[in-house]
Parts: structure tokens; C-alpha cells; sequence
């Protein structure tokens, strides 16, 4: 099976040339269980394309271009071989993120650097143009905002039913918000330190024409309707502050599951019969969770059963089960990625592929389908500053 690396280069402290070429067993496998190999560059590139999203029916590839605050479309000319399709598009600053719409008309790019959500037309041959930022974390229409008056955070309301959720187990690691109720905060967009400062870091194209993204430094995860204009904001839904919420995975039963970087937990979202959005669970990713751990991917099995976020810091895969109608979350376990920070990694049926950033290798672990628990390293190669894995078409 074949896989495209995205990687860090010398212009972000890094190794890697350009996107990377990883094949799991023989390229034509229908499984990642096979050995692995690092076979060079599919796109030679001078920055550091973070982050790969693959256009749904062109063999097209959109690479993050994270030190130039850039979106670059790269062409397939063979098996492994890409050529620049275009010039790069500006994004904003340390762009780390790009989606791209299910219909192949757009694409969004989360920048982590200064909050920027864009979004860009794509046209018939999947070359992007024409970004139009997002309004800012905090500006909505007020009818559309969700939380206290003013768009806050009420951290005792959702403090209560984190720990509701999490159950007697877990309920004594949420912090005591509710102890006393606590004024609201409006965060804004700020350089001053003591403030918080928008971070923008993934998006997610849902049902219905929604994106949804995340926003780390705000502790909010932000919804937005598709337009032939660009994105009109449709709701915040706020986080307890500093769990800076990063990536998310949409699950069949209709929740989102955020993992959030700091605070290492994964909350499930979801919509009421209004289309109101709102936390529905929480749990913390697991016990063995260590001080200066930070959350990274968050995975879904291929049945949606198990969830697997990275952890970077411990260098662990933390394994939670999807029960009930999708809005309970248990931990199961917490293992040892084998590689030194895990920055991204995919499930293919029973093999857990872990980018290690910092170990310049990528290893596979087998997963137990009945368990859902990843076992010990299967396969492991050398490969340059891993930071995103992408399943080659």
C-alpha cells in the first residue's frame, strides 16, 4: 500500500526534501500490515508542505506549506512523481491544515499562526484561488453565537456536564470550575500575552453543507455554512478554557469528537433537533497521561467503535470506545506509539500506521479488532521529519 508524506524541511528545523513516498508491503496491498519503505520524494519542495489533503476525484494533492503561510496543488505525472499545479496561494501565517469540500469545489485552510480560517475556490483541473478569509473568532451574528450573553465561556456549565459524562471514575480530574460561577470571558484576537489569542488548527467538512474548525488558542470549536461567497459563521461552541481544542473526527452517529491538545480529552459534539450544537460527553484520553503531555491526531476505526488520539510527550496512542448512540466515551488503554512524538497517524483496518516527528520514522502497529488496543511495533523505517500521513489513490 502506498502512502505521501508530508514532512518538516531545513526551513522548519527539519529533514525532510519535499512530500515523501512510504509504501507498506507491495504498492498494489489492500492492507498497511506489510513492510515498510521510504522510497524518496514524490515533489521535491523548498518549504515544508505539513500537512497533504487529497482532491476526491483529480489526482490532485494540496500540501499545508507551513513556513511560507502558503497552499500549494501538486499534479501526479506517474506513480510516485507530483509536479507544482500553479502557483502557491497565500493562507496566513504557519498554515497547518487544508481540507478539501466532498464535491472537489473548495478547499479550507486552518492557519495556527494568526487564527485565519480561508477558504479557496478550486477550479476544473483543482488549481486554488481566490482566498476569502473567514470572519475572526468572535465575530457572528449574535442569534447564531452560542454560551453566556456576549459570546463567553461559561466554564461551570460545561464543567458539570464534563463531569457528568466522564462518570464517578474520571469526574475528579475536570477542574472545579463550578465551585464558584465565574464571570464570563470573551476572548478576542490579540497580541497581548495575557490574553488569549486565536489559533486556528483543522477543519472538517460535515453534512449539510457545514465546516466545522477548531480554534486552540480560543478554546472553541466554530461552525460555518458554505457559500457560493465564502464561510458565514453559524455558531461557537465553547470549550473549558485552556483545553485548546486541535483536531476532530466525524462519526457516523452524527457527533464530532475533538481532542484537545492540552488538556488531553476528547469531547463529543453534537446537533439538537434545532441545529443547536453543544457538548454532549467528555472523558480524559486516559490515566497515564503525564504533566507537559500534548494531544496530537485524533482516528477512528474502521467500524467507528474505538477512537485513537497521539500523545506527544509519553509517545502513547490512547484507545477510547464509542458506546451507546456515540455520545459515551470510555478509555481503554494507553500504549506506546514506538515512535518519539507522534504527530499524525492513520487506521487501515488492522494497522496503525504512527508518523514520529522528532524520531524521523514512521511504525506500524497491529491493532486487536476485538480489543481495539494497538500491540507492540509490527514494521519500522527511517523517513525524514514525518508530520502527515495521506493514503496514495
Amino acid at each position: 500500500m502506498r502512502f505521501w508524506l508530508g514532512g518538516y524541511t531545513a526551513r522548519s528545523a527539519g529533514t525532510a526534501t519535499g512530500i515523501g513516498t512510504l509504501l507498506a508491503g507491495d504498492a498494489d496491498d489492500p492492507l498497511a500490515g506489510g513492510q515498510l519503505r521510504f522510497a524518496g520524494d514524490a515533489a521535491a519542495t523548498d518549504g515544508s508542505p505539513s500537512w497533504l489533503a487529497a482532491h476526491p476525484t483529480l489526482d490532485v494533492i494540496y500540501a499545508a506549506m507551513e513556513d511560507a503561510g502558503t497552499v500549494r496543488a501538486f499534479h501526479r505525472t506517474g506513480e510516485t512523481s507530483f509536479v507544482p499545479l500553479g502557483g502557491p496561494v497565500a493562507a496566513g501565517d504557519a498554515v497547518c491544515h487544508v481540507a478539501v469540500a466532498p464535491d472537489g469545489g473548495s478547499l479550507v485552510a486552518a492557519c495556527w499562526g494568526d487564527g485565519r480560517v480561508v477558504r479557496m475556490s478550486l477550479d476544473a483541473a483543482g488549481r486554488p484561488s481566490a482566498p476569502t478569509l473567514a470572519a475572526a473568532a468572535g465575530v457572528s451574528d449574535e442569534s447564531d453565537s452560542t454560551g453566556p450573553p456576549g459570546g463567553g465561556i461559561d466554564l461551570a456549565q460545561a464543567a458539570r456536564a464534563l463531569r457528568a459524562a466522564a462518570g464517578d471514575q474520571y469526574a475528579h480530574l475536570v477542574p472545579d470550575y463550578d465551585a464558584a460561577e465565574p464571570e464570563p470571558v470573551a476572548p478576542t484576537v490579540t497580541d497581548d500575552a495575557a490574553s488569549p489569542v486565536s489559533r486556528a488548527h483543522q477543519a472538517v467538512f460535515l453534512p449539510a453543507g457545514l465546516v466545522a474548525t477548531t480554534d486552540l488558542g480560543l478554546d472553541r470549536v466554530r461552525f460555518w455554512r458554505t457559500t457560493p461567497e465564502g464561510l458565514r459563521p453559524v455558531q461557537d461552541v465553547a470549550l473549558p478554557l485552556g483545553t485548546g481544542p486541535r483536531h476532530m473526527v466525524w462519526h457516523p452517529s452524527g457527533h464530532l469528537y475533538v481532542v484537545t491538545e492540552f488538556s488531553c480529552e476528547v469531547y463529543a459534539l453534537a446537533a439538537d433537533i434545532t441545529g443547536s450544537w453543544r457538548i454532549v460527553a467528555g472523558t480524559p484520553l486516559a490515566m497515564g497521561i503525564l504533566p507537559g503531555d500534548a494531544a496530537a491526531e485524533l482516528a477512528a476505526s474502521r467500524d467507528g467503535e474505538f477512537l485513537y488520539a497521539g500523545v506527544r510527550g509519553s509517545n502513547t496512542i490512547a484507545t477510547l470506545r464509542v458506546r451507546g448512540a456515540g455520545d459515551s466515551l470510555t478509555p481503554v488503554a494507553l500504549a506506546d506509539s514506538g515512535v518519539q512524538w507522534p504527530r499524525h497517524h492513520l487506521v487501515v483496518r488492522d494497522t496503525l500506521l504512527v508518523a514520529g516527528q522528532r524520531s524521523d520514522e514512521v511504525a506500524s502497529l497491529t491493532l486487536d479488532l476485538r480489543t481495539g488496543v494497538p500491540g507492540r511495533v509490527r514494521h519500522r523505517v527511517e523517513a525524514p521529519s514525518p508530520t502527515c500521513l495521506l493514503v496514495a489513490r
